[in-house]
């Protein structure tokens, strides 16, 4: 394990950074000045400041490039044989659990649970096992297993397990680096479902959502797993939510849910900018379980946010002012109610499944209505190469067009083997489908 220099204790670093909060607020209001900034930048481990020009950063995340579902792959299949893709490779083995593959140039990594431990798995490209390493309890109170993606950037790969336990390791290795505990350290407060955050970059910090009442969301640093900021954010637990980063000329907001409210951070200051209520549960039946589930990654092209809220508003644009300090709703539709599996924006639609009725739809995103609808299930919806990639929870597989008036589904297969639903989100990479079902994951051939 990678020693670093004597830290001081979790508990400590929170009790200094909410005084310093409070010192802030005060200096506020004395002389004026609006927000006291009382934390300075952090210097990454090379001695550059964190906001330098001058670092590249290799990242490798939940839902490819941007987050966005979207993978750059060219040249694959436009239509299937009627069997399928050609089966590459099978590995089965890699634990219990929902969590995507996450892909480097020459490695995949993935987790799981084996006997109620949190599981990272390194494999190399032809889906040989090149080490394992536990990391703790895992999730085994309802739907055992991983429900997060591993970040990757550059030497480091960050993972949590759905104990809310932050752990860096290095990526060739499996050496551990640091770890945080969510509820152990920062406060934070489980959700119903255990937490299913891939955590999110930016340059030398890593955020997190431990959900509690006065430390909601964080930013650590991500060399050492010090705290750089805090935020009381809505004081409510974690929604199930990955974060985006949104980059504007002014600032860089961080967005994502916890249990009611849609969230607007500065990264850099961690001050909280704008909420948005998710107001479709009347607030004296709001519980665990109850209108909190929102697992779905925002999406944020050219000015506007989308995002689709099945347990909350529904399908949502909203514009973002150039500053980044404040929101306004341009549209809500709330039949576009996806709250699991993901959606993605292509050209002027964007593409999801329904909840209320299970379903595959596109939604035009200039006027929120509701395009062509195909009754084939809930699902998990990606795409590469012009092409929409859905996974249904009865394990179909499909390959579908997508015209936003006339989609048509012209590929489909079954996975058949792994166990529990059919909940991982598929991944592209290299002209390949990998499809995770429970203990298995399978890579499917869909290069021309």
């Amino acid at each position: 394990m990678v020693n670093s220099p004597k830290k001081i204790p979790l508990a400590d670093q929170i009790i200094k950074h909410m005084k310093k909060l409070n010192f802030a607020l005060l200096m506020a209001a004395l002389l004026l000045i609006g927000v006291y900034s009382c934390n300075q930048a952090p210097k990454s481990t090379d001695g550059q400041d964190e906001n330098s020009s001058e670092q590249i950063q290799h990242v490798y995340e939940w839902r490819g490039e941007n987050r966005s579902g979207i993978y750059p792959d060219t040249g694959l299949l436009k239509v299937w044989p009627e069997a399928g893709p050609e089966l590459v490779w099978e590995y089965e083995g890699i634990g219990n659990g929902y969590g995507s593959p996450v892909f480097t140039p020459d490695k995949m990594y993935i987790l799981g649970e084996i006997d109620s431990l949190a599981c990272l798995f390194a494999f190399d490209l032809k889906g040989n096992l090149l080490w394992k390493q536990d990391f703790g309890e895992e999730w085994v109170k309802n739907y055992n297993g991983s429900r997060s993606t591993p970040t990757i950037v550059d030497s480091l790969i960050y993972v949590t397990s759905g104990m809310g336990n932050l752990y860096c390791f290095n990526r060739e290795t499996g050496e551990e680096i640091w770890s945080v505990m969510m509820v152990d350290d920062l406060h934070g407060t489980y959700p119903l479902f255990g937490y299913s955050e891939s955590v999110i970059i930016e340059d030398g910090k890593v955020f997190c959502t431990p959900g509690g009442a006065d430390t909601n969301v964080v930013a650590l640093d991500r060399f050492t797993g010090d705290i750089i900021w805090i935020s009381k954010g809505a004081g409510e637990r974690p929604g199930y939510n990955s974060p985006q980063i949104v980059k504007l000329n002014d600032r860089n907001v961080m967005v994502n849910f916890t249990a009611y409210e849609l969230l607007g951070h500065d990264t850099k200051t961690g001050e909280l900018l704008w909420m948005q209520n998710q107001d479709n549960t009347k607030p004296e039946e709001r519980r665990p379980g109850m209108g909190d589930t929102h697992s779905n990654t925002i999406i944020y092209d050219n000015g506007f946010i989308y995002y689709a809220a099945g347990d909350g508003n529904g399908g949502v644009k909203l514009a973002l002012a150039p500053n980044g300090k404040s929101i306004e709703e341009v549209w809500r539709n709330t039949e576009f109610d996806s709250y699991m599996g993901g959606i993605v924006k292509l050209g002027d639609n964007l593409y999801g499944c329904g909840t209320a009725k299970r379903d595959f739809k596109s939604i035009n995103a200039e006027s929120g209505e509701i395009g062509k609808v195909l009754k084939i299930g809930m699902g998990v919806v990606i795409a590469a190469d012009g092409m929409l990639y859905y996974y249904n929870l009865a394990g179909d597989v499909m390959l579908i067009t997508p015209d936003p008036l006339n989609m048509e589904v012209v590929g489909k297969f079954k996975i058949k083997k792994g166990d529990n639903e059919h909940f991982a989100h598929p991944v592209i990479n290299n002209g390949k489908l990998y499809v995770r079902h429970g203990n298995v994951i399978q890579a499917y051939n869909i290069q021309e």
